[in-house]
């Protein structure tokens, strides 16, 4: 139970602070945080300005620390370096040098957990908050809103199952003071499927819009569904229900011939309070603050590969703690560049993924051909059976999808981390994060 109250007290302690400083006058109501709120003040008879402000600050605070998660997994990953004089862990820990394992408690492992659980916390108070409101809106508006919630509360988990793997995570917890037990890697993965499925229950074939506005995705309970389709997806796959992941294909906004960009962002700006693109460093950084690419990604490429526009050479090489690098980290080329959630380009590598585990030759040829001729590549010519349709795809993932979070996972899920490179003599590849220190 103590790690399970101090799990609580990080969500809470911001909200709770302020709170504290609007009792402090007799004159001026208190300004409740919205990315950290107060359950008594919002889940007893919220407005529709409360609830739009639980949407906000849950939106909002889903891009809390990406930088340290996409660190964490790129670089374990190998698709990229983190170079930081002021902090040797990102080439030191991450990458297993020597003698160092990945910490327990520190940045790359607790700030990531935190921040996903924060939004988790945030959205079940929005769930409470819509289940006890008076306020003006229809019964199957309510429903889809909590429909909009579990489908964010699903996405959280599962980045923070991304890092955990086989350790497992809470996903009940709901009640602070009565945690959930960590589930099993599989159980984790059944309950975030299931969470997903029930969302699209109350979101599928509704006709209403939501009672606010979202950046995500839609208003439009019937097209927010297509974002949730879309995790869930990727979940399927996760869990290796092939069945399950067509069938979510064909109800998200996957498109064979649609642009590979559509689909649901992180979105940034230069507006007074408001977040700057976390990965972002301008070209030819100096080594000392850098963010510059695995070399192999270069190398296994085809020639011609447009998508190498994403890793373009320096003016001079970046080294540090034994690593060099030519090529810049360069996936977003602005501090306000939008960051995928999960966009169609993904959608169409899982359709490919599927059709090939469902021997569906012909249709995983064909969108796998999709993706390599959008990068200037012609059609795939090598073998199709299974393990060659698979490699091609996840060769093609490496690329389209490079510096979005997937590559580690892929390869892990397919059991080939031993084909990631090794950086130095000794370095090592992690399957998992540990727990953090909090929690165990």
């Amino acid at each position: 139970m103590k790690s399970q109250n101090k799990l609580h007290r990080l969500i809470l302690l911001p909200a709770l602070f302020l709170i504290a400083l609007g009792w402090s006058s007799c004159t001026v109501d208190p300004i409740l945080d919205p990315n950290n709120p107060s359950t008594s003040a919002l889940t007893q008879n919220a407005s529709l300005g409360e609830i739009q402000n639980l949407v906000v600050g849950a939106e909002a605070a889903m891009r809390n620390n990406l930088n340290n998660y996409w660190d964490a997994i790129s670089v374990v990953g190998r698709e990229y370096y983190r170079f930081s004089t002021s902090d040797p862990r990102f080439t030191s820990d991450l990458l297993g040098k020597g003698s160092a394992i990945l910490d327990n408690n520190t940045f790359y492992t607790t700030n990531p957990f935190n921040a996903r659980y924060r939004v988790v916390k945030n959205t079940n108070i929005l769930i409470t908050a819509l289940q006890n409101t008076k306020a003006t809106i229809t019964d199957a508006q309510r429903k889809a809103a909590i429909g909009y919630a579990k489908t964010v509360q699903a996405h959280e988990l599962l980045m923070v199952l991304n890092q955990q793997y086989e350790n497992g995570i809470r996903v009940d917890v709901s009640d602070p003071d009565r945690l959930g037990p960590f589930l099993s890697k599989d159980e984790s993965l059944n309950a975030i499927q299931n969470l997903l499925n029930e969302a699209n229950v109350d979101l599928k074939g509704s006709v209403v819009d939501l009672p606010f506005s979202t950046l995500l995705y839609s208003k439009k309970a019937s097209e927010f569904s297509k974002f949730n389709r879309a995790l869930a997806a990727r979940v399927a796959v996760y869990r290796k229900d092939w069945a399950l992941a067509n069938t979510a294909l064909t109800e998200s906004f996957f498109s064979l011939t649609g642009s590979l960009t559509d689909g649901a962002y992180y979105l940034f700006s230069t507006a007074g309070g408001d977040l700057l693109n976390p990965v972002f460093f301008p070209l030819n950084s100096p080594p000392a603050e850098a963010r510059v690419v695995q070399p192999s990604f270069i190398t296994n490429a085809e020639a011609g590969d447009t998508r190498l526009s994403k890793a373009p050479k320096r003016t001079t090489t970046a080294s540090q703690d034994g690593l060099s690098s030519d090529y810049d980290f360069f996936v977003y080329p602005t501090n306000v560049a939008r960051m995928p959630i999960i966009r169609n380009e993904e959608l169409v590598l899982i359709y490919a993924e599927v059709q090939a585990q469902l021997n569906n030759t012909s249709n995983a040829v064909a969108a796998i051909n999709r993706v390599r001729n959008a990068a200037s590549l012609g059609n795939y010519a090598g073998p199709t059976d299974l393990n060659s349709l698979i490699t091609e795809i996840l060769k093609q993932r490496r690329y389209s999808l490079f510096g979005e979070g997937h590559r580690w996972v892929d390869m892990r899920r397919y059991n080939r981390l031993n084909e990631l490179p090794i950086d130095r003599a000794g370095d090592d590849v992690w399957m998992q994060f540990p727990r953090p220190a909090t929690e165990v």
